[in-house]
């Protein structure tokens, strides 16, 4: 399978490189001269180049268009002619004015995808950026530690799921054809994708009309499900039923606490969220975070340290997950699905501007 990439940034390029992992073939088009605007965007930086633009660029390679250009449209038109998927996620209209949009193409059998902030109605004239998106649809209303305190997420995870979205459309897309012989339009938006992964939060809303509120690491319907000190560093707690509470009430000896008619289920620990956070800190701060985690978890009970990301990889290494990949001298971070006949593969590291 050959994929005409013709994006930037981070969604759609997700999207490639985690086809490419998968055994496509991806030619990246970029812009003369320049490139991926992620080329720029660093520190940090691998040797020269910007680990923003490693990170999802990996198993292609480069090609130079000039789309503003006679010649470079036809350039892009004979790989496209070849390519059995284009993508791209170029401001709505501009493919179209470049004669390289899925009707001005003509080809029934292709599967083409296009990638917007907002979609190609209305909101076509928005920018589609990750932070714009998280504002205005709705997610740092629900992220921080207060109303008016919004926090953006610590990775642009709206692109990210946007990509992950494009995966599973452009392979729907690709098994329809394997059965009919035809292609087909795949349209996704940053808003739309974000809407339907807030998943309980955006139904609640849709089904019982709630507009949620920032609960900082709280959960709306859970409890204890948050973030609570210990002697050494923060520790989470993710309790998601009433005998994973009772076993934690004996570990922290308060086994009084799962017949607390506050307490004894998790609605009614909900709803006592604020009294139950002030009893079970007072003990977990009795011991360090790593003596709750070794002595909770083989009893059950969902817990761990906060880590930064070198501990989230070593924790990683230490469960033989095998969190990274190398290609030349360059180690990546793996991709996470594993197949058992047709594993991923890492043939390319991520192309230089004048590959």
């Amino acid at each position: 399978m050959v994929i005409a990439d013709f994006s930037r940034v981070l969604a759609a390029p997700y999207a490639t490189m985690m086809l490419g992992d998968l055994g496509a073939e991806v030619i990246k088009v970029e812009q003369p001269g320049r490139g991926d605007e992620t080329r720029t965007w660093g520190p940090p930086h691998y040797q020269d180049e910007a680990t923003y633009f490693l990170s999802v660029n990996r198993n292609k390679t480069s090609v130079q268009i000039d789309l503003s250009t006679g010649a470079g449209r036809e350039q892009a038109r004979e790989l496209i002619a070849r390519a059995d998927v284009v993508v791209e996620n170029f401001k709505p209209g501009t493919m179209k004015k470049f004669g390289l949009d899925y009707e001005s193409l003509g080809r029934d059998d292709l599967v083409y995808c296009s990638i917007s902030g907002f979609g190609s109605g209305k909101g076509a004239d928005l920018p589609g950026y990750d932070l714009l998106v998280q504002a205005v649809g709705g997610l740092m209303s629900v992220t921080g530690p207060g109303p008016y305190e919004p926090v953006k997420t610590g990775v642009a995870l709206v692109d990210v799921l946007t990509g992950l979205h494009a995966c599973v459309g452009i392979l729907a897309a690709l098994r329809h054809r394997e059965a009919t012989g035809q292609g087909q339009l795949v349209e996704l938006d940053l808003l739309s994708v974000l809407l339907s992964s807030m998943v309980n939060q955006s139904a609640g809303f849709t089904l019982a009309g709630s507009v949620p509120k920032p609960m900082g690491n709280r959960h709306p319907s859970i409890a204890p499900y948050e973030v609570f000190p210990t002697a050494d560093q923060p520790i989470v707690l993710a309790v998601g039923n009433d005998r994973q509470f009772r076993r934690l009430c004996s570990v922290l000896d308060v086994p009084e606490l799962a017949t607390d008619e506050r307490f004894v289920t998790n609605a009614d620990r909900v709803v006592h969220v604020d009294e139950l956070f002030e009893v079970l800190q007072a003990r977990l701060r009795t011991r360090p975070a790593q003596h709750w985690f070794e002595t909770l978890t083989p009893l059950g009970v969902p817990c761990g340290p906060v880590n930064d990301i070198a501990h989230a990889f070593a924790l990683a290494e230490s469960l033989d997950l095998d969190p990274t990949a190398t290609i030349d001298d360059m180690t990546l971070v793996a991709n996470p699905i594993r197949l058992s006949r047709t594993p991923v593969t890492y043939r390319l590291r991520p192309p230089k501007l004048e590959q």
